[in-house]
């Protein structure tokens, strides 16, 4: 996909996020003491949430995930990006309307592990 339509795509993502983007973003990422991204252009991959800083993207998953199909492309995107030196975390939309508390200490502790220090 060329790059300006992969822009355009991700702009169109941020306008139209899912319910649990916008609780992630608003209710927490948003404020994050690392600067975070949403909907980001990385090579021919949009992805949910990225910070440059700690090398991190955060996934989350609906239930299209979940398919054969897509089960495979979601690890072909997770190889490709980690062979950038980023690490990939999912959490399921259901973990986010249901354990939001959990998804952001999981959030905090892998960001104090790659960057080597505590950032509260």
């Amino acid at each position: 996909m060329p790059k300006n339509r992969n822009i355009q795509l991700a702009r169109n993502l941020r306008n139209n996020s899912t319910i649990q983007e916008r609780r992630l973003w608003y209710q927490f990422l948003s404020s994050f003491p690392l600067r975070f991204h949403r909907q980001k252009v990385i090579g021919n991959y949009i992805v949910d949430f990225y910070c440059h800083k700690a090398k991190l993207i955060i996934e989350l998953d609906g239930g299209g995930h979940f398919k054969d199909r897509r089960i495979g492309e979601d690890n072909d995107r997770t190889e490709y990006l980690r062979s950038l030196g980023l690490e990939v975390i999912r959490f399921t939309n259901n973990e986010v309307d249901l354990h939001f508390g959990d998804v952001c200490t999981e959030i905090v502790h892998v960001v104090q592990s790659k960057i080597g220090k505590d950032i509260y």
